[in-house]
């Protein structure tokens, strides 16, 4: 019941707010490890929301874990999106994810190991890939190397070290339709170039509860790179 009304009880990001703004934070992340599936919305019946399952399934959301060790991924909050032509839940422009070392591949053999969720789910469009969308899980803070973290069985699966950032931050409630999001990323950039930051690239959307959260109680935010 608690999920429904908009309670995030899985662990999120930790981060720094470096300043509070007029409707916004700048925040600093620290490092992290990731697991990210790059997929063409085409191929999921134009659903940009489709490459979940393929990372549910990776921490065991959905059941056996499809990876090499013997314990399940806890789930961590929010989701994070950015993809070209997404519409309704699954929105946003296309973002180009930096390249990270390592990058961890799938694994042959081995004992799946569950892994809990967080939040949020990130997707970003390919640049790389035209009308393709990259989505990422951020992994539990105990896993603070990809070397440390589960090996995928799915090939498709990639586990990398996503770097250091900062963000400007936008936080919205409500279903977070493309036009929605597009306003509120709009005013978001409006107001931090007027507070004289440097927007460094696209936009990316967080959302921090499950579908079936009541729209009113569900947390979103829009998050613009910065310096």
């Amino acid at each position: 019941m608690g999920m429904v009304l908009g309670r995030i009880t899985v662990e999120t990001p930790k981060h720094e707010v470096l300043h509070a703004g007029d409707g916004y934070e700048i925040r600093r992340y620290p490092p992290c490890v990731a697991a990210e599936f790059t997929y063409d919305p085409k191929d999921w019946k134009g659903n940009p929301d489709g490459g979940f399952t393929v990372l549910a399934n990776y921490i065991g959301a959905l059941g056996k874990p499809h990876n090499t060790k013997p314990e399940k991924i806890a789930m961590t909050a929010p989701v994070i999106t950015s993809g070209a032509g997404a519409d309704g839940d699954g929105e946003a422009s296309s973002e180009k994810i930096a390249m990270t070392a390592p990058v961890i591949t799938a694994a042959a053999a081995g004992e799946p190991e569950p892994v809990a969720m967080t939040a949020p789910v990130i997707t970003a469009g390919s640049q790389e890939a035209p009308g393709k969308v990259t989505m990422q899980f951020l992994l539990p803070s105990k896993y603070a190397k990809a070397e440390e973290a589960p090996r995928p069985t799915d090939e498709r699966v990639v586990i990398r070290e996503v770097p250091e950032r900062k963000y400007g931050v936008a936080r919205f409630s409500g279903v977070a339709a493309e036009k929605t999001v597009r306003e509120k990323a709009e005013g978001l950039r409006a107001a931090l170039e007027k507070d004289g930051y440097t927007v460094t690239g696209p936009f990316v959307l967080a959302r921090y509860n499950p579908p079936f959260t009541l729209p009113p109680l569900r947390t979103n935010e829009v998050m613009f790179p910065v310096e």
